[in-house]
């Protein structure tokens, strides 16, 4: 019995038997697992196989899409639609795992909670972050310099982002970027609200990453990122990679994961493709007239800005300061505070196109402010 035990534990760790086996085996032979006797060795090396695999499952998935044929079918009309290499791109799909856990992590909350600028704030505006922010910047001050002068994106906006995003590289994700994306394109929950548009986007997002991998002759299975597929520094989509990343470090690469340069342009370039202003504010500070406000006219438009200042007084929303120039467009951004009065801001064309990187005003506000404190808090 003991060497039957003996050989069972050997081929666990070897990866060549299941632990359920020896699990099934202990069960039949009456031997007595933890908080019991004392464990044997057999019992020992099966949990730590059983861990072991939990661990990598919960990374790396179990189901390969080799099998899929609509998976199989999507590597085909890739490879037609941008004539890559068919067998290249069915392998590389194929060796993709679906993760279990994603699809969930996609859905809604069933009992949403009530929207808190102050505790979102709280998340991200805090010391953790900017010390952090302080050391980047001062790190990275030439390159930050550079970029703000190159694309006119100030590098309080560009630190705030890598800091809400990734703390500047310390949570890029542990996510192998090929299961997430497979998996979220293939599948995606059906009882999201929007499902169909959702996986839409996955599947494109998917397209954009097998495409560049076979071009640039890069290892696709190795980038790992965000259980949604996003990556580096700045976490990405492969979307964003492929059109606003950029080699800022001048080494013949672009590297989102390795280098500080590349993240710090490729953001840079981003809000310019989205049409970033040079000089304009983010947001204006403001108060409300009683007496010409209709608040409800102000948010229709949502974040989108729309009124010019006249008109947004016109309606009771008055600017703090100024002078601001006619032309300037302006939105109400209305940040709900739980149970307290809401806040309040005039967000212009640059604080929507900081919303263009994550679709939410509380998130914009969370990269301005914590850039903001950051460049408040460097040395003089």
């Amino acid at each position: 019995m003991q060497a039957l035990t003996r050989t069972l534990a050997t081929l666990i760790l070897a990866g060549l038997l299941p632990v359920l086996a020896v699990a099934g085996h202990e069960a039949k032979a009456g031997k007595k697992h933890p908080g019991g006797a004392k464990a044997t060795k057999a019992t020992k090396a099966a949990k730590a196989a059983g861990a072991a695999r939990k661990k990598t499952e919960s990374v790396q998935g179990t189901v390969p899409y080799a099998q899929r044929s609509d998976a199989m079918a999507f590597a085909d009309d890739v490879a037609d639609r941008r004539q890559l290499d068919r067998l290249v791109l069915r392998d590389l799909l194929g060796q993709a795992r679906m993760l279990p856990g994603v699809p969930r992590l996609m859905l809604p909350p069933a009992s949403p909670s009530a929207k808190n600028w102050q505790a979102y704030r709280a998340r991200f505006v805090e010391p953790i972050r900017i010390n952090a922010g302080i050391a980047f910047w001062q790190r990275h001050r030439d390159t930050l310099e550079r970029a703000e002068r190159e694309f006119g994106v100030p590098a309080a906006v560009i630190v705030g982002i890598l800091g809400v995003e990734t703390v500047y590289g310390q949570h890029m994700g542990n996510y192998r970027v090929i299961d997430a994306l497979a998996t979220l394109a293939f599948d995606f929950p059906t009882n999201h609200p929007r499902a169909n548009e959702r996986q839409a986007y996955f599947r494109g997002e998917l397209e954009q990453f097998l495409a560049y991998h076979q071009r640039s002759g890069t290892d696709a299975l190795q980038p790992r990122g965000s259980y949604a597929g996003a990556m580096g520094l700045p976490q990405f989509m492969p979307s964003s990679w492929v059109r606003y990343a950029v080699d800022f470090d001048g080494d013949g690469r672009i590297d989102l994961f390795n280098s500080p340069a590349d993240a710090i342009g490729s953001v840079a370039n981003y809000f310019k493709g989205y049409g970033w202003q040079t000089g304009l504010p983010t947001r204006y500070a403001m108060h409300f007239d009683p007496e010409r406000l209709d608040k409800e006219s102000l948010l229709l438009p949502d974040i989108l800005p729309t009124f010019n200042p006249a008109q947004f007084a016109a309606k009771g929303a008055v600017l703090d300061e100024g002078p601001v120039a006619p032309s300037t467009k302006l939105a109400l951004i209305e940040l709900h505070n739980g149970g307290a009065q809401p806040s309040y801001v005039a967000g212009t064309d640059n604080f929507y196109v900081i919303t263009r990187y994550n679709w939410s005003s509380y998130y914009a506000m969370a990269v301005i402010e914590l850039g903001e404190a950051i460049q408040a808090a460097l040395p003089r």
